[in-house]
């Protein structure tokens, strides 16, 4: 079973909470967190972000970063507004946030540059989230919109002079605040799930554009989570419950709750605010006002633990949970006077802060910086962050094709299919070399029988 564990954080300055999800095991806990929702990421699990909302009437939020291993903030952002939703692709290249003023910022973490901003939403932008092989951006608004942006029109500017709008689609049919947004697998032919204020989940089609289903809910539903078989998505609404829907159910239902909800889990006191599925979707994590964090068996739709995310008689709630792989540089809470970690030791920093502002496209007239993909190697990551001046040769082509950002994001996507076709290919190789064993033996051990019975004969 691999290591995975839960993180969780709440708007009041109640820091980051850390967990094994497996073991109940407490890590670190990361001080000085008050996130937004949906603005709690781990950036490729080499460190944990986190978009700051501390004064609603403020006119300046922060973003925050902490290395695994030290429960200080070690790097300080201040972009050009408050950042709401907060998100990294998952080989850690890039971090996109959604503005209170509806704009999306795209930084590069190597390097800190602000890429790009682009108005998205006329309303704060309240939930992001990438698609499965990185080339999509999906955004959730207040204004009651969800819509699809790709990253190679994004970056391509000369497509977006052309272009009639950014946007590859954009679905409207919320009435009200979308809430959450979560993605499918399948590149562009995956299926979207957006929960809204207006007590609906809506299914639709990245391929045709299309609204595929609509769900009512009893009560507001403010986080989604899809099971990694897409056949059913959870649903975790205000009045404390988490609904399961049926993807694939026909349109009648004997559900007391309504068409295609199949049952629900209730065991939270208060609203259930956010969700998130362990690997193989065996586990669910839910997160409420009520200031616990709940892990379920998805099978039995019993709990299997509970974790408290404040301290003491305090019951602050909880906006954010993840998820995520146990990163290799995170051990259980020691004392201070443990010895240095081997991140130290080997002299690893975290990025530079995000720019608040957007340099000249002259100074930004070619890649700097080339973060390679996540490797599942058990050493320490010594160089996350490779120089890119080893690699302008081969690269040069490609910029003079097209803008030097889609060029690079290009690069990524093909970088990545290149890793998984190579570990294809060594995947059929063994089962050629077992294949070719086994036939060997048979042929051998028919050869010595028909020996041994050939004088009987």
């Amino acid at each position: 079973m691999e290591a995975e564990v839960v993180l969780a954080s709440s708007p009041t300055d109640a820091g980051v909470s850390c967990w094994d999800l497996h073991t109940g095991a407490e890590h670190l806990r990361y001080k000085s967190c008050a996130s937004s929702p949906h603005g709690l990421a781990s950036v490729a699990g080499r460190f944990l972000a986190s978009s700051q909302l501390r004064d609603r009437k403020s006119s300046s939020g922060s973003i925050l970063y902490w290395s695994w291993n030290k429960p200080q903030v070690e790097v300080r952002s201040f972009p050009a507004e408050p950042i709401k939703a907060l998100v990294s692709n998952s080989q850690g290249t890039y971090i996109a946030g959604g503005g209170v003023s509806g704009d999306i910022y795209f930084w590069e973490v190597a390097t800190g540059k602000l890429l790009k901003k682009w108005h998205a939403h006329y309303r704060a932008v309240s939930c992001l989230v990438f698609n499965d092989d990185q080339s999509l951006l999906i955004s959730g608004s207040e204004d009651g919109c969800v819509r699809v942006w790709s990253l190679f029109l994004i970056f391509d500017d000369a497509r977006r002079e052309e272009a009639r709008h950014l946007f590859e689609y954009s679905f409207h049919e919320h009435s009200l605040r979308v809430t959450d947004v979560k993605t499918g697998y399948g590149g562009s032919n995956a299926i979207i799930v957006s929960a809204s204020e207006d007590r609906t989940c809506k299914v639709w089609s990245l391929s045709r554009g299309k609204l595929l289903r609509n769900i009512v809910f009893p009560s507001i539903v403010d986080a989604i989570s899809l099971d990694p078989g897409e056949h059913v998505f959870y649903a975790g609404s205000r009045d404390g419950k988490i609904y399961i829907a049926a993807l694939n159910s026909p349109v009648t239902s004997n559900s007391n709750y309504g068409l295609h909800i199949i049952g629900s889990l209730s065991e939270h006191s208060k609203a259930v605010t956010c969700l998130a599925s362990s690997a193989d979707g065996f586990l669910l994590v839910s997160g409420s006002e009520d200031g616990m964090i709940r892990v379920w068996d998805t099978r039995t739709r019993n709990i299997t633990r509970i974790f408290r995310h404040t301290k003491g008689t305090a019951q602050g709630p909880v906006n954010n949970v993840l998820v995520i792989r146990q990163p290799q540089n995170l051990n259980p809470r020691t004392s201070a006077n443990s010895p240095v970690s081997p991140l130290r030791r080997h002299g690893l920093t975290l990025p530079p802060p995000l720019e608040k502002f957007a340099n000249s496209p002259d100074e930004n007239a070619h890649a700097k910086v080339f973060i390679g993909p996540q490797t599942t190697s058990n050493h320490l990551l010594d160089s996350s962050y490779i120089s890119v001046q080893t690699m302008e040769a081969q690269i040069k082509e490609l910029q003079q094709q097209g803008s030097s950002a889609a060029a690079e994001v290009d690069i990524e996507r093909l970088k990545s299919e290149q890793l998984r076709s190579v570990q294809m290919i060594q995947q059929w190789k063994k089962m050629y070399e077992n294949l070719h064993q086994f036939c060997v033996t048979e042929l051998l051990d028919g050869t010595h029988t028909e020996s041994a019975n050939g004088p009987n004969l």
